[in-house]
């Protein structure tokens, strides 16, 4: 329990820094934040726990409550700083929670709310079909920069157990509570993004939380506890296989979501900072070449090759999107019957 004081405090300290130099702008998100990072005791007791209450088919130790905290500090459970070398599954000490805000509960933009029903179904990028613990594991591999969960592993199950649980309580929740409380839709500006202007965009509404260097704000002292506020770029991000290394995701997410409890960028700011976040350096996931056995159903604002169009490989990291779109949409009409 020291260790816990510990860094309940340390996270504090950081916290009231923070809220000095962003002019208190941040005060009570940073706290939300702080409050949900901190470094919970017992982690072996509570993976080995019996659970009273378990669905037909789980085994103790996959509760919703583990698969919870699996999300929320991830880097402390199965991160790549992680004492038992068994357990290193994720290649980065950021957690779920960094793109899934409020442990995926808040409605709207990436929420995990609604997601569960939508497995298993076809993926184009793997060229077949998926269920629930295929997702997991394409974000532990890409979003996370790590490797796959087994399948029948705890984790796993109480990931999946996790949000099976959120899409109870969509169900159970008025039309009011659905609502999403963000920003109008992003709306994609017909022109390439602006790496220098996102840069501006970058440093007067995003460095003060993500650092000048684009390399987060750690939690405590040490990155096995992860962050406060993710990387953005750099070795502990995403790898450049992952969704929000494609501009339009990115933006969608921002325009949405960012700055974090005032989100106010227009889209031509959510486009072009997008755009210059991922102009940076990040791991580079290995095989991208079999992604999309089907070309033709590429994103196409897939940043890496190869593609089933003669566009040049900039134009589909930075736009102008709209001549490919029109493209593929051309493509459709011309083979249909």
């Amino acid at each position: 329990m020291n260790n816990v004081v510990r860094t309940l405090k340390q996270r504090e300290n950081v916290t009231m820094s923070l809220n000095k130099q962003a002019g208190g702008m941040q005060a009570a998100v940073l706290t939300t934040i702080a409050i949900g990072a901190v470094v919970i005791a017992g982690t072996l007791s509570l993976r080995n726990s019996a659970d009273p209450g378990a669905k037909s088919g789980y085994p103790a130790g996959a509760t919703e409550e583990y698969g919870r905290r699996l999300l929320r500090d991830t880097a402390l459970y199965i991160g790549p700083n992680h004492e038992d070398p068994a357990m290193r599954y994720s290649g980065t000490n950021m957690a779920c929670a960094s793109c899934h805000l409020e442990i995926g509960t808040k409605p709207g933009t990436l929420s995990l709310l609604p997601s569960a029903p939508k497995y298993p179904r076809d993926s184009g990028r793997d060229g077949g079909v998926r269920d629930l613990r295929d997702r997991i594991n394409g974000c532990m591999q890409r979003s996370m920069n790590g490797k796959p969960l087994p399948r029948d592993s705890i984790e796993m199950m109480a990931m999946e157990r996790y949000v099976l649980g959120l899409n109870d309580q969509y169900e159970a929740m008025g039309d009011t509570l659905r609502a999403p409380d963000e920003q109008p839709l992003f709306s994609e500006p017909d022109r390439a993004a602006s790496v220098e202007a996102g840069k501006l965009v970058y440093e007067t509404r995003c460095q003060v939380c993500h650092g000048a260097d684009g390399l987060g704000l750690l939690a405590t002292g040490t990155s096995s506890e992860g962050y406060l506020f993710p990387p953005l770029w750099g070795p502990d991000s995403y790898n450049n296989g992952a969704g929000m290394n494609r501009v339009l995701t990115a933006a969608r997410f921002i325009k949405a979501r960012m700055p974090l409890g005032q989100a106010d960028l227009s889209d031509d700011q959510a486009y072009d900072v997008a755009a210059y976040i991922n102009s940076h350096p990040r791991p580079i996931k290995a095989n991208l070449e079999v992604d999309y056995p089907d070309r033709a159903r590429k994103p196409i604002d897939s940043p890496y090759p190869p593609y089933a169009d003669d566009f040049p490989h900039e134009q589909h990291k930075y736009g102008p999107f709209r001549p490919i779109r029109e493209y593929y949409e051309n493509l459709k009409d011309a083979e249909a019957p």
